[in-house]
């Protein structure tokens, strides 16, 4: 058995809760790897969610009423956090308002915010898997407005025609993390009057 000074020489088994020494290449290189696709792991475990909406002009992210969306609500008795890995974005009806969709989210979120309207799409990453613990909407009012904005990409009052965005995935990486009793949620930098996007979020539910 190698010591914790020692490096294994190729690929080793092993089952969940099992012991193996990392590994090496035949150089003595230490090899790093992401094993399988880069969301495998979380993904065949059933941790991992989709989740899209078709959405009317976003509102501005310091307005409670009608935000989303995807808006994904996480139960104060949910035991997980939520990691937003992605968002994806595409326009099928062009702004009058010329502004920015990001990321938004607060807590205070004791029960499920009101004015809701059920999301058009949710699923597991695993087909046939469990639906995630939190609970996503297209829109909903929660209790308290978003406390900040982080911006992921632009709309503009371009015709669609000659717009050069097309369709957007934007890899947030899981550094915006949505606590039980808060929730987190797509919204815009001012109201996107007349904008229709297809919006999704792909996050983890992760065990805290």
């Amino acid at each position: 058995m190698a010591n914790a000074n020692q490096l294994q020489v190729g690929p080793g088994i092993a089952a969940d809760g099992g012991i193996i020494p990392n590994r090496a290449g035949r150089l003595g290189d230490t090899i790093m790897s992401e094993l399988n696709g880069r969301y495998y792991e979380q993904a065949s475990r059933g941790r991992l969610f989709l989740a899209n909406a078709i959405v009317t002009a976003p509102v501005i992210f310091s307005t409670a009423a009608g935000t989303g969306g995807p808006l994904i609500w996480n139960p104060p008795t949910s035991g997980v956090n939520v990691s937003v890995l992605a968002i994806t974005c595409g326009i099928t009806v062009v702004s009058t308002v010329a502004a920015a969709l990001g990321l938004t989210g607060n807590t205070g979120q004791t029960s499920a915010p009101g004015s809701t309207t059920a999301i058009d799409g949710r699923s597991s990453a695993l087909i046939g898997g469990q639906a995630s613990v939190s609970t996503p909407y297209r829109v909903g009012t929660p209790t308290n407005a978003g406390g900040f904005f982080f911006p992921l990409l632009h709309l503009h009052t371009g015709a669609l025609t000659v717009d050069t965005a097309g369709f957007g995935w934007i890899d947030v990486g899981g550094a915006v993390v949505c606590p039980p009793g808060g929730w987190v949620s797509v919204a815009a930098s001012a109201t996107a009057t007349t904008t229709v996007a297809q919006l999704g979020c792909l996050y983890a539910e992760i065990p805290v």
